[in-house]
């Protein structure tokens, strides 16, 4: 190339990165519902005796609670009540605080875990507040809790203000899986939603009213300039559980938190939960078996662990780690279906479902479980739930907010 021609050259890709980068810093910025509200110094809530339903996840931009933040700027909550794992986080699953007074704001904390409509409302009364504002990061998959306490939390309120503070999807808006059938209601799914549901905290609220019958005043508030694809949002990363400590975790889990209906560990003990699984007795084969099968997004790693609590505690066990290549083409329900049936066939002495078929109530049928036991192949499971997932993405379309 010509000194004159490799100028030109050089100059205008210089001019195109500074156009770029000029694009980029005039990028509307994202923010939460709850940033929204601090930055208008809690206004809204100002006068009002207001019970938050929140845990660690309910952060400003510069990592401050909301309750804190309210109570510096005259706000300050009538009441908190915990969901699963507690209003500061730490309890592990299926636990929660208790009811205490809150040291740092001396505001009463609630245990509002595994509390039904008619005993929340209790707590609601009994705490005398006239508004509750939910605000709780949420991941994406109908068997996380934290839906099913804002749905309980809505049900309770009927006379009262309800609030959402609307948080993004971590996994995106892309709903996936088996729909629930209500047969098999349980505290990891209580209303028909499909297993990856891709919506909003604020999206289902508004699809619990319209679809489900709920009453209570509703009031969300979106997030700004948040797009349903959009899975880099740039917020500080709060676990939202214990073992819940990172985004990658997040991509994974509606799949393969299936393994807890398993007597597989699903890597609770370990420093990557639900992304690293496994029993003792497995090796490489189980690793090498999934990646021939070539899905898309994804690479397993064959690993070995020693779990420090929970299944398996101490034993060296054998599996395989997820490593996520593209979260936008990964698909965790069919990879976790793929590692149920690889896994079934290669390890028939290791492998099993747990006594109580709680895989029924994650999966919300016995259909996985009955198929996968019939031999059935990877693309016929998943094949089975197609139309009452296409149904449901059709259901949920007028509550979406998100382009």
């Amino acid at each position: 190339m010509r000194r004159r021609s490799f100028l030109t050259a050089t100059a205008t890709a210089l001019s195109v990165s500074v156009v770029s980068a000029s694009q980029a810093a005039a990028a509307p910025k994202l923010a939460t519902a709850a940033q929204q509200l601090a930055d208008d110094g809690w206004r809204k809530l100002k006068g009002r005796k207001a019970g938050v339903l929140t845990n660690p996840t309910g952060i400003l931009t510069d990592q401050t609670h909301i309750v804190d933040s309210m109570v510096a700027h005259g706000a300050k909550p009538t009441a908190v009540f915990g969901p699963e794992h507690g209003f500061r986080g730490t309890a592990q699953a299926g636990g929660s605080e208790g009811d205490y007074q809150d040291p740092r704001t001396g505001i009463p904390v609630y245990d509002a875990y595994g509390a039904n409509a008619t005993k929340l409302q209790a707590m609601f009364a009994k705490a005398g507040i006239d508004t509750v504002v939910f605000d709780i990061a949420d991941v994406g998959a109908r068997f996380y809790t934290y839906i099913w306490s804002l749905y309980t939390a809505m049900q309770a309120a009927s006379g009262l203000d309800f609030i959402v503070l609307d948080r993004p999807n971590p996994i995106g808006g892309t709903a996936n899986g088996p729909q629930l059938d209500p047969a098999y209601a349980t505290g990891v799914g209580l209303k028909p939603i499909v297993q990856q549901h891709g919506m909003t905290v604020g999206e289902l609220a508004r699809f619990y009213v319209g679809e489900f019958g709920v009453k209570t005043r509703l009031q969300v508030v979106d997030v700004r300039n948040w797009h349903r694809s959009q899975l880099d949002t740039g917020l500080p990363w709060v676990p939202p559980s214990p073992n819940m400590p990172t985004q990658d975790t997040a991509f994974v889990y509606p799949g393969t938190c299936l393994f807890e209906g398993t007597v597989f560990s699903e890597g609770r003990g370990t420093t990557r939960p639900f992304e690293t699984v496994g029993a003792p007795g497995l090796d490489w084969r189980w690793a090498e078996h999934l990646n021939a099968l070539g899905l898309a997004g994804v690479r397993f790693r064959e690993t070995y662990f020693s779990p420090t609590f929970n299944k398996f505690q101490g034993q060296t066990c054998g599996g395989v780690t997820l490593h996520v290549t593209d979260a936008a083409k990964f698909d965790a329900i069919k990879a976790a279906v793929a590692m149920l049936i690889t896994a079934k066939a290669l390890y028939p002495d290791a492998f099993a479902w747990r006594p109580d078929n709680w895989i029924d109530n994650l999966s919300g049928s016995a259909r996985l479980r009955t198929m996968i036991d019939a031999g059935a192949p990877l693309d016929e499971v998943v094949g089975a739930w197609q139309q009452e997932l296409q149904q449901f993405r059709r259901t949920r379309q007028p509550y979406l907010r998100y382009r």
